[in-house]
């Protein structure tokens, strides 16, 4: 037996994860002769006991292997185990990793253009707007989108980026045979098509459960550089996730929200443990570019974080709508920049409450717009009563 078809043999073992694995490992020598091991020699290695050594002893390792692994091809579903060189380097070195990851899709190339967001499944209509923000502008600013495609924030985030052409990934709690929630069926192969992937490191029949989710929040963490956590209420899985970040050393920001929603009381207690409050995906931007957070003085040159003038680029679009409204192939006329370099900018100008987008698809200053077309299309949608 190769050292991979025992990664995914044990990780098909309920109960066995990274640490028993091992023990097995140092105890034994090699994969065969776990595989040959008795009952009393099993139980005696640590972690193990007689529960988990009769499951062993029990499971039909040549069967098992060949059917999860038929399924797997058939299905389109890549395995990829802790020995293999194209295992992540960022979950090979947190204090649990797993054993394997079973992905339908492509995984980006790079982790260091990943972010993560999250948050409650209950959400509020400010909860939705900044969700989907925040994803468009980060997939606007070249980075992965990770979730976990759960109902709520996670849903919208993915599905921002799925609309943006973007790339996402959505972490599973349980396998891949049986995606939940199940209404997200058609928004996980929305991913896949547009370059993302879904994952789990569970097998592939393995069912949701509960106890699960923790586990996939953790793969969450380790695989961004960041967190971003948009609603959450006090028990919300989301908060975890930022724990779970904040322990791998990785920055975790939140969307402050109203003191009398509920659901914002998780995001602002991770301001006061420490999170980066974030108004906008630049805030990110900045912190994780420079290591400075808002506020702050740069002591090299006194400046305020984030006090910042508009960029020549803001300053630019703005100096052309101040001239009138422009849709978005009239502004790349008049710039010559690339869509996506466009689009940045102008939601930069959006986040700061100085340009609007009407119903139209026509960008322009807040307080000016094409209020007589406008109008006179109004009069010819309605009937008159």
């Amino acid at each position: 037996m190769t050292d991979r078809e025992f990664c995914i043999g044990i990780n098909m073992i309920s109960g066995l994860g990274f640490s028993r694995y091992r023990n097995l490992l140092e105890a034994f020598g090699s994969p065969d002769e776990v595989r040959k091991a008795e009952r009393g020699m099993l139980q005696k290695v640590e972690g193990i006991g007689p529960v988990l050594a009769e499951r062993i002893v029990a499971f039909d390792w040549d069967a098992e292997l060949s059917r999860e692994q038929g399924i797997a091809e058939r299905g389109g579903v890549q395995i990829i185990s802790y020995v293999d060189e194209n295992y992540p380097e960022e979950l090979r070195n947190i204090y649990d990793p797993p054993l394997c990851l079973y992905v339908r899709g492509k995984l980006p190339e790079k982790q260091d253009r990943s972010i993560a967001i999250v948050g409650s499944r209950r959400v509020s209509r400010y909860g939705e707007k900044m969700a989907v923000m925040l994803a468009e502008e980060a997939v606007a600013c070249g980075f992965t989108v990770y979730s976990g495609l759960a109902l709520g924030i996670d849903t919208l985030a993915h599905k921002a980026v799925v609309d943006m052409a973007g790339g996402t990934v959505g972490v599973l709690g349980g396998g891949l045979m049986h995606m939940y929630p199940r209404e997200n069926v058609p928004l996980a192969r929305e991913i896949i098509r547009c370059g993302g992937a879904v994952v789990s490191e569970f097998p592939l029949n393995y069912p949701v459960n509960r106890h699960n989710f923790p586990r996939r929040n953790r793969i969450v963490a380790a695989m961004c550089r960041a967190v971003i956590v948009v609603e959450a209420g006090l028990d919300s899985g989301a908060l975890i996730t930022a724990k779970l970040a904040l322990e791998m050393g990785k920055e975790v920001f939140a969307v402050p929200g109203r003191v009398d929603n509920i659901q914002a009381k998780g995001c602002h207690k991770l301001i006061k443990e420490g999170a980066c409050l974030i108004e906008n995906f630049d805030d990110v931007m900045l912190v994780l570019a420079t290591g400075l957070r808002p506020g702050m003085e740069d002591m090299t040159t006194g400046e305020i974080i984030g006090s910042e003038k508009l960029s020549p680029d803001c300053e630019k679009v703005l100096e052309l709508l101040g001239k009138g409204d422009m849709d978005l192939e009239e502004l790349q006329m008049a710039t010559g920049w690339e869509p996506g370099t466009l689009m940045a900018i102008l939601m930069k100008l959006e986040l700061k409450l100085l340009v609007e987008r009407d119903s139209f698809g026509y960008y322009h200053q807040v307080g000016t717009g094409r209020k007589e077309l406008r109008n006179q299309d109004d009069e010819l949608e309605f009937d008159p009563l």
